[in-house]
C-alpha cells in the first residue's frame, strides 16, 4: 500500500470514528429540558415529547432513515424546490459510516421512494445495497466534503429553490426580520466565491469551509441554499425555514425600496429565540407533521 493510500485510509477511519462519537452525544429527549420546555403535558409531568428515536437494530435504523429521507424529497417536491436535475440530499449510512445515501440522477423529488435511494462509498461510486442508478456528480462533490469536514452531520440538503437562489445573488446574510428567521440566528454561513457547477473536490472543500464548524446552514452566492442536520428531518425543515426567510427578505427589501422602513429583531431577542429552537430534537419534531401528511397522502407508498 502506498503512503498516500495509507494516509487517505487513516483519515477516513478517523472521520468514521468522529461521526460515531458525534451521534452518541445526542441527548435523551425525555430529559432534555430545553426540548421539553416547548410543550406542556399533564400536571404530573409524565407526558413527554418523543424527539428523535433510538434503535438497537442497525438495519431497522437504516430503513427508518431511508423512509424519512424519501419523505424529505417528497416534501421538497411539494414545495417546488426541484429544478431539472439540480438538487440533492445526502445521508450518512448508520452501518457503513463512510457510505452515503443520495437521490438517483434525474428523478423528480415528488416520485422518490425509499427503495429509489442510492448507496455510494466515500469516493462517490454506487455500491450494492441500494438502487443501482447513477447519482449527480456535483452533488457528491459538495456533500462528500461536508460530511468529511463535519462528522456531526448526518444529512445535508442543497437545492435551487427560487427565493433562496434569488436572495443569494446579493451575497448577503438574511436579517432577523421574523421570529421564524431567529430559528437560524448565528448559524448561517456565506459562500461568496461561486465558480459555476461544482465538479471538483476543491469547490466542495470551499463550500464546507464556508459552512464552518458550527453552522447548520449556508447561503451559496449566485447558487442556492445548503442546510445540514443530525437527522434528515432537521436538514429538510431547516432548508424550508431558510428558503422562507429568503422569501420574506425579498418582499421586505421591495417594500423598503418604496420607503417603508424595516424593523430588525434585536440580537438579544434573536438569541433568546435561537436558544430554545436550535435543538436537534426540536427541528426533528418540526418536520413530523410534514412526514405524517406525506405518508398519508401517498398511502405509505413513499416508504416502499
Amino acid at each position: 500500500m502506498s503512503t498516500s493510500t495509507s494516509v487517505t485510509t487513516t483519515q477516513q477511519e478517523g472521520s468514521v470514528r468522529l461521526a460515531a462519537e458525534a451521534q452518541n452525544k445526542l441527548s435523551d429527549p425525555a430529559t432534555d429540558a430545553t426540548f421539553q420546555s416547548v410543550a406542556r403535558g399533564d400536571r404530573n409531568g409524565t407526558m413527554k415529547l418523543r424527539g428523535i428515536p433510538t434503535f438497537s437494530d442497525p438495519l431497522e435504523k437504516r430503513q427508518w432513515m431511508k423512509e424519512h429521507m424519501a419523505v424529505a424529497f417528497r416534501y421538497f417536491g411539494k414545495r417546488g424546490y426541484n429544478e431539472g436535475i439540480s438538487g440533492h440530499i445526502s445521508m450518512r449510512d448508520p452501518i457503513l459510516k463512510d457510505h452515503f445515501w443520495m437521490n438517483p440522477f434525474a428523478k423528480h423529488f415528488s416520485s422518490i421512494k425509499a427503495s429509489d435511494l442510492v448507496l455510494v462509498d466515500h469516493e462517490g461510486y454506487v455500491t450494492e445495497g441500494g438502487a443501482q442508478l447513477p447519482i449527480n456528480e456535483a452533488g457528491f462533490m459538495i456533500h462528500s466534503e461536508i460530511h468529511k469536514a463535519r462528522p456531526d452531520v448526518i444529512a445535508a440538503a442543497h437545492t435551487h429553490g427560487i427565493h433562496g437562489k434569488t436572495w443569494s445573488a446579493f451575497g448577503k446574510p438574511i436579517e432577523m426580520l421574523t421570529q421564524d428567521a431567529c430559528n437560524l440566528y448565528g448559524r448561517i454561513g456565506l459562500y461568496e466565491d461561486h465558480a459555476g457547477i461544482a465538479l471538483s473536490q476543491e469547490e466542495g472543500r470551499q463550500i464546507a469551509q464556508a459552512l464552518g464548524k458550527d453552522n447548520f446552514a449556508c447561503i451559496l452566492q449566485n447558487h442556492g441554499l445548503l442546510t445540514v442536520g443530525t437527522t434528515v428531518d432537521e436538514a429538510a425543515i431547516l432548508y424550508s425555514m431558510l428558503e422562507n426567510s429568503c422569501h420574506s427578505q425579498l418582499m421586505a427589501e421591495a417594500a423598503a425600496a418604496n420607503g417603508i422602513p424595516k424593523k430588525i429583531i434585536t440580537p438579544e431577542v434573536a438569541q433568546y429565540t435561537a436558544d430554545t429552537a436550535q435543538n436537534p430534537h426540536n427541528f426533528y419534531t418540526e418536520f413530523q407533521p410534514e412526514y405524517e401528511l406525506i405518508v398519508e397522502e401517498t398511502n405509505g407508498r413513499v416508504l416502499q
